[in-house]
């Protein structure tokens, strides 16, 4: 029996669960290179520049969280503008100019949002990790809020981006039906119901799903889920692990490329070229992304 053989599960075996969280089937989804690239090879190679419109967006979920941790009577709109400035994430801008101007447009999403909210009305959870399992996953992930409205329990998500929010977003949204599961089977309570959250507009999208839409989001996870297990497996079967890397001082930083696979790794976790290459971290590795789209400047997807 040869090595690649010596990896397959004898038949009849229950194959072992997978683990993942949303963000790792929906980049299965987006494109298989940067699956492979994200979540296999070892080391991972290097990635571009920080974007500034992540920045912003961790910036106000921090701000958020750290909100709701505050005693009843510090939740205020100045309480939520002081989280912001102390927490600012000075990653990604043009310069000090542009990274100060939206620091100021940051307090003002905020300090607006929350004066909308009942400081009163505590979540039952603020960047609360759920988790659930099946006979084919283990998926867990991390709800930006978890409100209780009555008897049932709401999956909030925040939102930061400039493109308008839709119903559709929340009805369609993997990782929001598989938060509510989670949360559902974890506190033993019924969560149907996921928002969207739209700061800069102050919309909130909802969607309320069905027994029926959950189950088929469930089984699209796992769907997706075997796919990407019998990847690795062949993955893991064909590419032997490289040594480890050594640690870089701050100031011996070199880039990092992807590993050198066999032709059947290049096939089985093919590019999927699109605009969506123009904002991809691993662009600089990715012949096909670069002929996709123009480059980005890390500021790009800021409103200005």
């Amino acid at each position: 029996m040869n090595a690649t053989q010596g990896q397959l599960p004898l038949e009849g075996m229950p194959r072992r669960l997978y683990s993942c969280t949303p963000s790792r089937l929906n980049s299965w989804l987006d494109c298989r290179r940067r699956y492979r690239f994200t979540y296999l090879d070892r080391p991972q190679p290097s990635k571009g520049p920080a974007w500034a419109h992540n920045s912003v967006g961790a910036s106000v979920h921090n701000a958020l969280a750290g909100w709701w941790r505050e005693p009843y009577e510090r939740r205020t709109p100045l309480t939520a503008a002081i989280l912001v400035t102390n927490g600012w994430i000075n990653e990604g801008f043009r310069d000090d100019e542009q990274s100060g101007r939206w620091l100021g447009r940051a307090r003002d999403l905020v300090s607006g949002y929350v004066a909308t909210l009942d400081p009163s009305d505590d979540p039952v959870g603020v960047e609360r990790t759920v988790a659930t399992r099946t006979k084919v996953i283990a998926v867990s992930g991390r709800i930006d809020r978890l409100d209780r409205r009555g008897d049932e329990l709401v999956v909030v998500d925040y939102k930061t981006g400039r493109r308008p929010l839709t119903q559709d977003d929340a009805r369609s949204s993997l990782a929001l039906a598989v938060y509510a599961i989670a949360a559902s089977s974890m506190m033993r309570t019924p969560c149907r119901t996921v928002e969207l959250h739209h700061l800069p507009t102050g919309e909130v999208v909802e969607w309320r799903h069905t027994e029926e839409s959950l189950a088929r989001h469930l089984g699209r996870a796992e769907e997706v889920a075997t796919e990407a297990s019998v990847a690795d497996e062949r993955y893991r079967a064909l590419v032997a692990a490289p040594p480890k890397a050594r640690r870089a001082s701050s100031g011996d930083r070199q880039p990092v490329g992807p590993a050198a696979v066999p032709a059947e790794i290049d096939e089985l976790f093919p590019p999927s070229p699109g605009p969506i290459c123009s904002w991809c971290d691993f662009r600089r590795h990715c012949a096909e992304g670069q002929a996709a789209g123009p480059e980005r400047q890390p500021w790009d997807a800021l409103a200005e």
